[in-house]
């Protein structure tokens, strides 16, 4: 089978450059364009050099449509808004799109569910196997402990981080809800300051810490009476983010409409 064709977009960030290295680091997988905003200073460089590669022939575009339609699949670590606008590209272009987007509210992920009908979507708040494996752990040890047990999820990134709590925490709050067959939007608490009363029974809480260069922490806590149980995840390197990525987009290839996630692409939903 030919090499996969794809696209990145936001491509002059710092994901997208991983993501062109990442690229030409694997095996079955080709990079088809490289966009950037309309007006963005690296329009018209090579993705290559951008990337800290040899020269690839390939030009960094601001005309996503076409590119689109040219490739089989497009990578998107972008911004919520942009997103839905890729999103809505791929769709009308019926090719794989891979979103590590974070900070979606449920607007931008009511407009992936319906870009969904056309293409398939593969959407997580970190594409990394080891967070997922926790999410399918957090999944089963909500669902075998009582209310009894309170939830927090305590989270650290680095201090240019500018949504809160991270995707990661959301998917981790996310797991944990399923676990207990509650609805998470019900049962979060995501900020606490002054008198804030005892915890609600059944709360979830989140907790979010931001400093120095810190790849991603994340550690849900069940805390029980007199015992507490603590599962974690620390990112050392964020080239897992990008092979988790490339990994969700050939297992894309081919695949029929719909929104998936890593625990389909890992096989992680028997966990």
């Amino acid at each position: 089978m030919a090499d996969m064709r794809l696209v990145v977009v936001g491509a002059a960030g710092r994901m997208g450059r991983m993501l062109i290295k990442a690229i030409h680091e694997t095996e079955g997988c080709v990079l088809s364009a490289a966009i950037e905003r309309p007006g963005a200073a690296t329009i018209g460089q090579d993705a290559g050099m951008l990337a800290g590669l040899p020269p690839c022939g390939v030009v960094v575009s601001d005309e996503a449509l076409p590119a689109f339609v040219e490739a089989e699949g497009v990578l998107d670590f972008t911004t919520p808004d942009s997103t839905v606008a890729f999103a809505a590209l791929a769709a009308q272009a019926r090719i794989v799109h891979i979103v590590g987007t974070t900070g979606l509210e449920p607007q931008h992920l009511a407009k992936l569910e319906a870009a969904s009908r056309h293409a398939a979507i593969v959407r997580s708040g970190n594409m990394s196997l080891g967070v997922n494996l926790l999410a399918a752990l957090v999944r089963k040890v909500a669902a075998t402990l009582d209310t009894n047990w309170d939830i927090e999820i305590v989270e650290m990134h680095h201090r240019m981080k500018v949504d809160a709590p991270s995707g990661t925490a959301v998917l981790l709050g996310e797991a944990a809800a399923t676990g207990r067959a509650v609805d998470l939007a019900e049962t979060r608490v995501a900020v606490r300051d002054g008198q804030t009363g005892a915890r609600p029974p059944g709360a979830i809480g989140f907790a979010a810490l931001r400093g120095g260069t810190v790849v991603g922490d994340h550690k849900v806590i069940f805390a029980g009476n007199g015992e507490r149980l603590e599962l974690a995840h620390v990112a050392e390197d964020r080239s897992l983010f990008t092979q988790g990525a490339l990994k969700a987009a050939l297992w894309g290839r081919g695949r029929k409409p719909g929104l998936y996630s890593m625990v389909d692409v890992l096989g992680l939903d028997s966990l």
